[in-house]
């Protein structure tokens, strides 16, 4: 009986993480579509700000309670990852590289979420499971070296940052929600984030408003909504069903879930190259399941 529910759980952990990365995915096209309109300081406040009251509003209706003491600490590293860092470091570095030079970045992430995973929640792949995840993130990383896109040092450099803040967010609020609730721990981690952000939206906003186009306005809102709220609640009930490390390489696939995205927001083509490297990606994603554990 213990193994078929867990099967049951890793099945449901590889579909919730699926979920999440999907939702994730037009999470950098839609930030390089705002970040043209807006400063990524206003931009990561203000979404933050949106998520951490409609979480906030979420918290009350369901009268959860408060997190114990000792899980403060690591709500607040789940809220300087994926809350703070990676929505700042982001839209910073689009302001320098492209946004599809910006997405295959996304390739390592999965590294990172993993060596978190391995520090903090003290999992241990197989090493055949090193091999496959080793391969795709340099399938990844290959292509958009072959692909000769236009890099920037300061880009290149505020996206790595980025990655890895949002490996140890990954890894912790993983962690978490094996204990709070998928959902709760982004929600709280939003909370203990708003007496922050709210302050920083109001006095970094723009004194008007006007000339900022619909485009714009759709992007905050699918940052703020599905990218800082919606997508977690998925994302962490994956990583926790399935394990961090494991259902963290379905982090492979989005880079070309963005940059197909891309091509249709923002008019960047789609090579044969991406499709050929799509399909090895989608084989290494399958490994790291097969010899994960």
């Amino acid at each position: 009986m213990s193994v078929s529910i867990s099967k049951a759980n890793t099945g449901g952990g590889w579909l919730n993480g699926f979920m999440g990365v999907v939702l994730f995915s037009g999470s950098l096209p839609a930030t390089r579509v705002a970040v043209l309109s807006f400063s990524p300081v206003f931009l990561t406040a203000a979404r933050a700000s949106i998520a951490g009251i409609l979480a906030t509003t979420a918290l009350l209706a369901f009268r959860e309670k408060r997190p114990a003491r000792e899980h403060i600490f690591p709500l607040l590293t789940v809220a300087l990852g994926v809350v703070i860092g990676f929505p700042l470091l982001t839209a910073m570095a689009l302001q320098y590289i492209t946004s599809a030079h910006s997405i295959v970045f996304l390739g390592l992430l999965p590294l990172a979420t993993a060596v978190f995973g391995i520090i903090r929640g003290g999992e241990r792949p197989k090493p055949v499971f090193w091999a496959f995840s080793v391969t795709g993130s340099l399938l990844v990383t290959g292509y958009a070296v072959a692909q000769g896109l236009s890099a920037s040092p300061a880009g290149d450099v505020l996206m790595v940052a980025a990655i890895i803040l949002c490996g140890l967010g990954y890894a912790e609020g993983a962690k978490l929600t094996k204990i709070l609730g998928g959902w709760q721990v982004i929600s709280w981690a939003l909370v203990l984030a708003l007496p922050v952000m709210l302050p920083v939206t109001l006095i970094v906003m723009p004194a008007s408003f006007k000339g900022v186009p619909a485009g714009a306005w759709v992007s905050l809102a699918y940052v703020s909504l599905f990218s800082m709220f919606i997508g977690f609640i998925f994302w962490y009930r994956g990583l926790a069903q399935g394990g961090t490390a494991t259902v963290g390489q379905l982090q492979l696939l989005q880079p070309f879930f963005g940059l197909a995205l891309a091509a249709s927001l923002l008019h960047e083509k789609v090579s044969v190259g991406m499709l050929a490297v799509t399909v090895g990606v989608i084989l290494c994603v399958a490994g790291t399941k097969k010899f994960a554990r």
